[in-house]
């Protein structure tokens, strides 16, 4: 099963579309860190994290982590941890997977840059939470329901295609 982006605004899974955000610059190939592009690609989706503090489990195949307080994902090219989950360390650049806001009660791993990790290329692509449709850091952001929809249709071996 494919997951589609078919524009900024739209992700498609069969017969379901729904309304999303990407990143405020838009789709680009050649992705850079921090240039708030969403990557194009077609990509494997990687484990599903939610805060069980906050939200259900949700039902669904793919691989589930709920999100504890020390975690984070390593955005710093310099590091050796660079675009991996992370136990939160002052000394390492991070994103907080343990947000204030609602952004990450529910996140999946889309593997751009995640098998030969390439320095700057990007990291912390995810699909998240959104309830506004404000453009993103270079993720894709859906309403709650419909994340919750799309973790029941996918299944492990299901892609994402950006273009």
């Amino acid at each position: 099963m494919k997951i589609i982006l078919k524009n900024k605004y739209t992700l498609k899974i069969d017969d379901f579309k729904f309304k999303c955000c990407i990143g405020k610059n838009g789709v680009k190939k050649n992705k850079i860190e921090g240039d708030k592009c969403t990557p194009k690609g077609t990509f494997k989706l990687g484990t599903l994290y939610y805060r069980k503090d906050r939200v259900k489990k949700p039902i669904t195949n793919l691989k589930i982590k709920s999100i504890k307080k020390n975690m984070g994902w390593c955005n710093d090219p310099k590091n050796k941890y660079y675009n991996k989950e992370i136990k939160i360390n002052k000394k390492i650049k991070h994103e907080k997977l343990f947000r204030i806001d609602y952004k990450y009660n529910y996140l999946l791993v889309i593997e751009y840059n995640s098998k030969k990790i390439k320095p700057n290329k990007g990291s912390a692509i995810f699909i998240h939470l959104t309830k506004k449709f404000t453009p993103t850091a270079g993720c894709i952001a859906l309403l709650e329901k419909d994340f919750l929809i799309m973790t029941k249709l996918i299944k492990k071996k299901s892609t994402i295609k950006i273009s």
